[in-house]
């Protein structure tokens, strides 16, 4: 919990920029900041942001309002991203967030690979925020650009055969068949996505789909130490993504826990087949770090995504995910 009143003025001084850069690029930092503020480096936030500044955006202008009425026209318009913004934040000052969540959450989840999963990643970090602490007027502000972003990026994924997996989440996405052609944007590898392993299908206890959405992640975690090397960026979302998601199950109704392990589960698998390395290779991480040296190194590194997959890391906790977390180091850019 943030008592520093760090992470309310950061998000107040990010939310005057837009969710993308460049037209397709995410803003990462309202992630990466919660990120260290949780790990207790508030007193780094701003300087970091600093370092990131020049990757932001202004705030984009708005076209016309998204309504009741009208919203499925918009969903899945990344021009109406300012648009799905002010919807939100409209919706999560008049109701209870979590009632708010409840309802979309069903409406977003068959789209969460649009913008390469990152706003679902968004939403994540910021249902954690709240659960965890205040409920102050910037972090519901945080939570509606996260559900205004997803709505905009919103993609589902369609035509996708289901072919024989595992029963361990490990043993399944060590099934996935890569791509045909692993090249090209997120977008366009996404369409060529055909065939994925079945895995936890027969799923129907929510118990045993928060279960199941848990070894997902360590399982996924725990891969890239041996994988990233495909794409050391990419790779990091097929845990990133299962856990926002994992995140977020404390605060919905636990009928949306078994469809939201499914989609979780596409996510990871079809980011797997995108962006899989030929062959993995053995790795082994120097030893007796602990879980606080770990993400220390990874704000001394400074890259976005070192930083949210050493968050995950982290929630894993074993020495494998901590592994993990100093392979991506190595693969990653320092942020500079």
């Amino acid at each position: 919990m943030d008592t520093t009143g760090t992470l309310d003025e950061a998000l107040q001084r990010l939310h005057r920029c837009g969710p993308e850069r460049l037209g397709r690029l995410s803003n990462h930092a309202p992630m990466a900041v919660e990120a260290l503020v949780t790990h207790g480096h508030a007193r780094s936030v701003h300087r970091w942001i600093d370092h990131y500044a020049r990757r932001l955006e202004e705030f984009p202008s708005g076209t016309r309002p998204v309504t009741a009425a009208d919203w499925r026209e918009a969903l899945g318009d990344p021009r109406r991203v300012a648009d799905w913004i002010a919807f939100f934040a409209h919706e999560v000052a008049e109701r209870p967030w979590t009632e708010l969540l409840a309802q979309w959450w069903p409406r977003l989840l068959p789209g969460l690979y649009g913008g390469s999963t990152h706003p679902v990643i968004r939403v994540g970090h910021a249902v954690r925020t709240l659960l965890a602490g205040e409920t102050t007027g910037p972090r519901l502000a945080e939570l509606a650009h996260g559900l205004g972003y997803w709505a905009a990026r919103h993609r589902p994924v369609t035509g996708v055969t289901g072919v024989p997996g595992a029963d361990s989440a490990a043993a399944a996405l060590d099934a996935v068949e890569p791509v045909a052609e692993r090249q090209g944007p997120f977008p366009s590898r996404l369409e060529r996505v055909r065939r994925l392993p079945v895995w936890a299908a027969s799923v129907a206890d929510p118990d045993e789909a928060r279960r199941r959405l848990a070894e997902l992640v360590r399982a996924a975690t725990h891969r890239y130490a041996t994988h990233g090397h495909g794409e050391e960026t990419m790779l990091v979302h097929a845990a990133t993504a299962p856990n926002a998601v994992l995140r977020t199950l404390p605060a919905l109704p636990r009928t949306l826990w078994v469809p939201s392990l499914r989609a979780a589960w596409t996510a990871s698998a079809a980011v797997t087949a995108m962006y899989a390395p030929d062959a993995p290779v053995a790795y082994r991480a120097p030893a007796g770090l602990s879980a606080d040296e770990v993400f220390e190194r990874a704000l001394r590194h400074g890259d976005e995504h070192v930083l949210k997959f050493t968050d995950t890391a982290l929630d894993v906790g074993d020495a494998q995910a901590l592994a993990a977390a100093l392979r991506c180091m190595e693969l990653s850019e320092p942020l500079t």
